[in-house]
C-alpha cells in the first residue's frame, strides 16, 4: 500500500486533508510531520476528527531542518502545508526562514524517497491587495514578508519539478482565507464579532474577501491532482476561492442567516477605529494581552482580495459548497463555535 506524507499535517488544513486523502482506498498510511504534536495544536473538536484512525502516524519534525527519516512504504504523494502565516504575529525573518527552508527541505525529502507528486499550499498574498480582479495570469506583487516568502517558495517547488520534467507532477494552490470547524482564524473571529455585537462596518460593505471552506479546498486539491494527466499538465497552479469572493456584507448576512439571528451592524469611521486600535495595541502588547483590534487586521478589513479561481472555472470544476452551505455544515459539525 502507498503512503502520503503531510508536512505541517498537525495544522488546520493538514488535518482535513489527511482525513480526505484516507477516503482513497489505495492509501494505506498517512504520516503527519509537524514540529508540534496533534494534541498540542488541536482543540478537542479537531482531535475528534481523527477518531484514533490507525492509518495516521505522527512524526515530530521541523521543516527548517533536514528530514532525517524514511517511511517503510513507497510514498505516493507529499503535501507541504508547513508555514508561518499569521499576520500580524511574526518578524519578517521568521516568514522567510520557515517558508523558504521548509520548501527546500521538503523538496529534498521528495528526492530522497523518490516521490514524484507534490502539493504545495501557497497563498493569495503574493498578488498583493487590490480592488482589481486577480487571476492566475496576474503578475504577483507581494507587499508583505509572508507574500514574498510564499512566492519564492513556489519557485523552489517548481525547480524541484524541473529536475525531472517527464515524471514529476506539482500542484500549487493559492487559497484565500480558509475557514471551517476548528479554524480559530479570521472568519471565526468575524462570527464571534457579529454574534457578539462588536463588529462594525467601516465603509467596507462591498470589500471582497476571497475565501474557501476547508473541505472544498481539500476536494479541489485532490480533483486537480487526479486530472493533471488528463489536462496534460506537469505543473498546475490554481487560485482557490468561492466565485466571486464574498463581500464583507455577504459574510455578515450569511452568518446571521445561518445562526438564526438579526443584527444591526453600525457604520463607524475607519480612521476612528484605526486610531483606537493603535491605543489598544499600545497598552495590550506590553502586557501580552490578546485582542481582536490589531491595526494590521483593521487595515485588512478595508482592502479587497478580489481573487478569481480562473483555472477551476476553465477546467470545469464543480463546487460543492456555497457560502451558506459551508457555514451550515460548520455550524452542524461544531455548534459551540456558533454560540
Amino acid at each position: 500500500m502507498n503512503s502520503v506524507v503531510i508536512f505541517g499535517g498537525a495544522g488546520f488544513i493538514g488535518l482535513y486533508f489527511a482525513k480526505y486523502i484516507l477516503e482513497d482506498s489505495s492509501i494505506g498510511k498517512v504520516y503527519i510531520v509537524d514540529s508540534e504534536s496533534i494534541e498540542e495544536k488541536h482543540s478537542e473538536f479537531r482531535m475528534r476528527l481523527f477518531d484514533c484512525d490507525p492509518r495516521i502516524e505522527y512524526r515530530a519534525g521541523d521543516v527548517r531542518e533536514e528530514v532525517d527519516w524514511h517511511p517503510l512504504e513507497s510514498v505516493a504523494l507529499i503535501a507541504n502545508f508547513a508555514a508561518i502565516h499569521r499576520e500580524p504575529g511574526h518578524e519578517d525573518l521568521e516568514y522567510y526562514e520557515t517558508n523558504l527552508l521548509g520548501a527546500e527541505n521538503v523538496c529534498a525529502f521528495a528526492e530522497k524517497v523518490n516521490c514524484n507528486r507534490l502539493v504545495f499550499t501557497s497563498s493569495i498574498s503574493p498578488y498583493g491587495p487590490s480592488e482589481q480582479v486577480k487571476t492566475e495570469a496576474s503578475l504577483p506583487v507581494p507587499v508583505t514578508a509572508y507574500g514574498g516568502s510564499k512566492l519564492v517558495a513556489e519557485k523552489i517547488h517548481q525547480t524541484w519539478q524541473a529536475r525531472d520534467e517527464v515524471n514529476r507532477r506539482l500542484v500549487i494552490v493559492r487559497p484565500g482565507v480558509v475557514f471551517g470547524p476548528g479554524e480559530g482564524g479570521n472568519v471565526s473571529r468575524l462570527i464571534k464579532a457579529v454574534l457578539g455585537r462588536y463588529f462594525f462596518y467601516m465603509g467596507n460593505r462591498n470589500t471582497r474577501k476571497a475565501g474557501t471552506y476547508v473541505k472544498e479546498l481539500c476536494r479541489a486539491i485532490y480533483w486537480v491532482l487526479e486530472n493533471q494527466d488528463k489536462h496534460g499538465e506537469k505543473i498546475s497552479l490554481f487560485n482557490m476561492s468561492m466565485n466571486p469572493g464574498p463581500s464583507i456584507e455577504e459574510y455578515v448576512n450569511t452568518i446571521c442567516n445561518v445562526a438564526g439571528v438579526k443584527r444591526w451592524v453600525p457604520n463607524i469611521s475607519y480612521r476612528l477605529l484605526l486610531t483606537c486600535s493603535y491605543f489598544i495595541e499600545f497598552f495590550a502588547k506590553p502586557l501580552n494581552i490578546s485582542h481582536p483590534f490589531s491595526p494590521v487586521r483593521i487595515r485588512k478589513l478595508v482592502r479587497s482580495n478580489n481573487i478569481r479561481p480562473q483555472y477551476l472555472l476553465n477546467k470545469g470544476y464543480s463546487y460543492k459548497y456555497s457560502l451558506r452551505a459551508a457555514f451550515e455544515d460548520w455550524k452542524k459539525e461544531c455548534p459551540e463555535e456558533w454560540s
